[in-house]
């Protein structure tokens, strides 16, 4: 089974799960449920769970239905993290990956809890292979926490834009990083290894992937994002293009990938990994400005 198939089945039972009992529309407040649905779809890249399970793959892959979970737990806290920036409170945004925003299509409190419950899912599928793995289990419920939260996680990144001062790289690192950073560790760990040493992998990819949303945002329309584009200038967001200009963030763009090949740590799969890293070091590129 292919990478994308094997992370759309493990996702579509983590929703379904998360959506209440089958069958027993009448227990569960239907709203809500199918706002659910709609958050995670359509899937986009996925690129957080590949590389969560490239990386498990790349360490021996010895627990795959934890590897899928610790992959779709990330996911589940992408999603959520989507629905709750997408809100009138941070960025007020009315498309998401082609069609209306959560707390347009539900309204605003259906968003909020929708977030919220993305969130719960994605622990709780962690949780759920105790029974099986207890040690590890409850190693990854601790990374995706520390990455999640206060004072490394994603909910710290988006403080960041409360701030009078920003520092650009600390932004960078709490933002957009931080969840890399938990896919290349917790595919480590979910297939036996150390996940301390794949800490530099996931750190530059993320850096990587937020310098490239900034030169997206700055250079693209909303037809190709398939969102709201300028929106770091609309709302005087810290962006390594308005820090370096178009060619410089080009430039820290390249610079970031290329020491992440480098970084990989030695195991069973390195090469294959390498070429994993390459093949999205191509795509987050921007090829050619598209917007004035």
């Amino acid at each position: 089974m292919d990478l994308s198939r094997r992370i759309d089945k493990a996702m579509t039972a983590a929703v379904a799960r998360a959506q209440g009992a089958a069958g027993s529309p009448d227990v569960v407040p239907g709203r809500l449920a199918a706002a659910l649905n709609y958050a995670v779809t359509p899937g986009g890249a996925r690129i957080r769970p590949t590389i969560c399970l490239s990386v498990a793959l790349a360490c021996g892959d010895d627990r795959p239905d934890l590897a899928d979970r610790a992959a779709v737990a990330l996911e589940l806290i992408h999603c959520a993290s989507l629905v709750h920036d997408d809100l009138p409170a941070f960025d007020n945004a009315s498309f998401r990956r082609g069609k209306p925003t959560v707390h347009l299509a539900f309204s605003e409190p259906l968003a909020v809890l929708t977030g919220d419950s993305l969130i719960i899912a994605g622990f709780d599928l962690l949780g759920g292979a105790a029974p099986t793995d207890a040690a590890r289990a409850l190693r990854l419920v601790q990374l995706l926490a520390r990455h999640t939260g206060m004072p490394h996680g994603i909910c710290a990144g988006q403080a960041w834009e409360s701030e009078a001062k920003v520092d650009l790289r600390a932004y960078h690192r709490a933002k957009t990083a931080a969840l890399f950073v938990a896919a290349t560790q917790m595919g480590a760990l979910a297939a036996g290894h150390a996940p301390d040493p794949w800490e530099e992998l996931g750190a530059r990819i993320g850096e990587a992937f937020q310098v490239a949303d900034d030169l997206r945002d700055a250079l693209y329309d909303e037809a190709t994002l398939g969102k709201p584009a300028g929106q770091d200038a609309a709302y005087a967001r810290p962006s390594a293009v308005e820090e370096l200009g178009v060619q410089g963030a080009i430039k820290r763009l390249h610079d970031i990938l290329g020491g992440a090949i480098a970084s990989i740590p030695s195991c069973p799969g390195e090469a294959q990994l390498a070429s994993l890293v390459r093949v999205y070091a191509e795509r987050m590129t921007p090829v050619a400005p598209v917007r004035a």
